[in-house]
């Protein structure tokens, strides 16, 4: 099991995601025993990232439901093709056919519209189902995919009950906007990701930027540890500090002076307040002093 965990882990990190072991395990366990994994932690630390990178591992499709307020089985799930049971209508009139065959037709396999959980319940091959921020959804659509992730089968009124010849592996993200049910919990695998070290940050960054020089990269990281022991409106997450170590290598920069940090840090805050702050900062103690603030608190 060890090795297969470390298989894993190693897979993930030729996907370009730098992962620890407990990641690697939950990820493991969530393909072996065929249940569905939620993650949790702060905006941009790679909750999303996590499923497609096991699409990658898995040489598999992702689908992706990105979920939001007001969204329903029609959106997530299926719907009919009206229009052209409209059409199928007008062009049967005058036919010898019942009312009951005509309606049994039209509510038929050539009328669906496949929505994302539809689509990865009936795939002929293991998927990877994306759930995207679970959070923002209400409580009824949340109640609704109980069904889908204990079963792994939808119940269509006009057609029965599908389920799946093979399961997708579930990913399901949230950035605790609100909480979710215990019910949802308990069907779940659980993982939460916070914030990355230094040390890890900057192994993210030459990952993922590989065109970047190493002591740009850690200075990247350490001043970005700092900002993110400030308080903040919006902390920055990883994929603010990518964004950064892009924009500083497309500039040209070679270091973070005074004056390259505070023309960026739009790249990394999101927030004018926060900016504002932190600009404050880098006037007080200048880009230096954050970034070996950065290094000794990580």
């Amino acid at each position: 099991m060890r090795a297969e965990i470390a298989r894993i882990q190693q897979a993930m990190a030729e996907q370009g995601y730098i992962t620890d072991r407990a990641t690697a395990t939950a990820a493991y366990l969530a393909i072996t025993l065929h249940k569905p994994l939620l993650v949790e932690g702060p905006p941009g630390v790679g909750k999303t990232e996590i499923a497609k990178v096991l699409a990658g591992v898995l040489d598999t499709e992702l689908i992706r439901l990105q979920c939001y307020e007001g969204l329903d089985v029609a959106t997530s799930l299926y719907e009919w093709n009206y229009a052209k049971q409209l059409l199928h209508i007008k062009l049967g009139e005058g036919t010898s056919q019942s009312v009951g065959e005509r309606e049994a037709e039209i509510f038929s396999e050539p009328f669906l519209l496949e929505r994302p959980l539809l689509r990865a319940i009936r795939a002929s091959r293991q998927t990877v189902l994306l759930i995207d921020e679970i959070d923002r959804s209400d409580e009824e659509f949340e109640a609704f995919l109980l069904e889908v992730l204990s079963e792994h089968q939808v119940t269509i009124p006009e057609i029965g009950t599908v389920r799946a010849t093979y399961e997708p592996c579930v990913v399901l993200t949230s950035n605790r906007t609100r909480e979710l049910s215990e019910a949802l919990r308990r069907r779940c695998l659980y993982l939460w990701i916070d914030y990355p070290s230094l040390e890890k940050e900057l192994e993210i960054v030459r990952a993922k930027v590989p065109a970047i020089d190493t002591s740009l990269a850690g200075s990247i990281a350490a001043f970005v540890q700092a900002v993110r022991r400030q308080r903040l409106v919006k902390t920055p997450g990883v994929a603010e500090t990518l964004d950064w170590a892009h924009a500083l290598v497309a500039l040209g920069a070679e270091t973070i002076d005074d004056e390259t940090a505070t023309e960026t840090l739009g790249c990394v805050l999101k927030d004018e307040a926060d900016i504002r702050q932190v600009r404050a900062d880098v006037a007080s103690r200048g880009a230096a002093g954050l970034v070996a603030a950065g290094k000794t608190s990580g």
